[in-house]
């Protein structure tokens, strides 16, 4: 008999939050975490998207010694705090036995940017001698999974996975089946992303992919499923999700919050940035998690949409729901989460799983903000504005991201 996996705890730190209670209640109340970019001046680098989606207020020495927080990249930083406060929340203790059962899957899209920008600088100008020892296990795109699994002492399976702006829905799924197959009893799974750089933004900027047309009014940038959408808005932040077999969460007498049911992945094969017109992988991800769960498309009740607020993602993302669900669409709120946090790329994914989460626990769904205008080629119920109580059902989160990867997961409020 296959396991049942469920998850008993969740830590984040993102663009509307620094927690989990403070990131629900503003989703829930619709407000933005996008803002003027501070990490640096667009302006003295040419750059005319010049908003985003930043961690504020977040201090690393408040969670870890300022030595350790020199030794670590952002990316790191933010995984680290997060997956503490997933396995607090979790009321996890990680000693004995589960120790060695606890596995580690934390995704990132890029990785240590930051530092293989700083090291770079540093090699140019001042040579060899002053690159810091640490400058790849800061940049590895292992690092968050392993200091979170050194920091918390789990003895699992423990790596990383990577497919662009699908990285951590894929570790979620990954971790799924880990749990399925006995390879962990626990995983602290998620995804982190630190790219809040000259670098990245500029190349967005570049590839205009960027929203350039609210500079003045960050919060109305990212618009998804709207008319008049003009681009996705870039954001750093991390979430992490204790997922947990059924059986060692009932023994232990752990807070059940929800039950991840199903998990499918798919590839466009077309174009590394484009998505194919007809929406295949996606098609292919969400038929796949809808099968994997076992649940007929009526018992879907929310989509956490990948919803990028791009003209090409959010007509394709909606023709292929249209498709899928057919007539049974009218009955499907279908929200974007990033009009309100921007676009956590590598780390999307994670932060919308702990959405659908809290979506299956509540029974209550975040808005759509921004949605002003509709788009005939993007016909959903988008919860436009408001917060809205949904039925009990499946909520399905949609992760998509360069390369043509396509991921998507279904959770279910947990029944014993």
């Amino acid at each position: 008999m296959t396991k049942r996996a469920v998850i008993t705890g969740m830590g984040t730190v993102n663009p509307v939050g620094l927690s989990v209670t403070e990131t629900w209640d503003n989703l829930l109340a619709g407000v933005s975490g996008i803002a003027p970019i501070q990490a640096f001046d667009p302006g003295k680098w040419g750059i005319q998207a010049k908003i985003a989606g930043e961690v504020d207020g977040f201090d690393p020495t408040e969670y870890m010694e300022k030595k350790e927080a020199r030794r670590l990249d952002r990316f790191s930083q933010l995984a680290l705090v997060a997956a503490e406060q997933a396995v607090q929340d979790a009321g996890l203790e990680l000693s004995g036995d589960c120790r060695y059962e606890t596995g580690t899957v934390i995704a990132s899209g890029v990785g240590g940017l930051a530092t293989t920008l700083d090291q770079q600088v540093s090699l140019l100008e001042q040579g060899g001698r002053r690159v810091s020892p640490f400058t790849v296990p800061m940049l590895m795109p292992n690092a968050a999974s392993g200091i979170v699994s050194i920091k918390l002492g789990a003895f699992g399976p423990c790596f990383s996975t990577a497919s662009a702006c699908a990285s951590s829905a894929d570790a979620i799924g990954v971790a799924l089946d880990m749990i399925r197959l006995g390879r962990a009893r626990v995983v602290i799974t998620g995804g982190s992303e630190a790219t809040i750089l000259p670098l990245a933004v500029a190349s967005f900027d570049r590839a205009q992919a960027l929203c350039r047309n609210f500079n003045d009014e960050p919060e109305k940038a990212s618009r998804p499923f709207d008319r008049d959408r003009s681009g996705f808005v870039l954001a750093e932040g991390a979430a992490v999700l204790i997922l947990e077999e059924e059986e060692h969460a009932k023994t232990r007498g752990a807070r059940i919050l929800a039950e991840l049911v199903g998990y499918g992945a798919g590839a466009d094969g077309y174009h590394l940035t484009a998505p194919e017109p007809s929406g295949r992988g996606a098609g292919v991800a969400m038929r796949a998690a809808i099968r994997d769960a076992g649940v007929d498309l009526h018992e879907v009740s929310y989509i956490n949409a990948h919803g990028t607020s791009t003209q090409l993602n959010d007509k394709v993302e909606s023709r292929v729901i249209n498709e899928l669900f057919g007539e049974v669409t009218a009955n499907i709120p279908v929200s974007s989460t990033k009009s309100m946090t921007g676009h956590l790329a590598g780390a999307a994914g994670a932060l919308e799983a702990l959405v659908c989460t809290k979506v299956v626990e509540t029974g209550w769904a975040p808005p759509t903000i921004n949605y002003d205008t509709p788009d005939p080629e993007c016909e959903l119920d988008t919860i436009p504005w408001n917060a809205r109580q949904v039925r009990n059902g499946v909520a399905l989160s949609n992760s998509f991201g360069f390369g043509g990867h396509s991921s998507c997961l279904a959770f279910r409020r947990y029944s014993a």
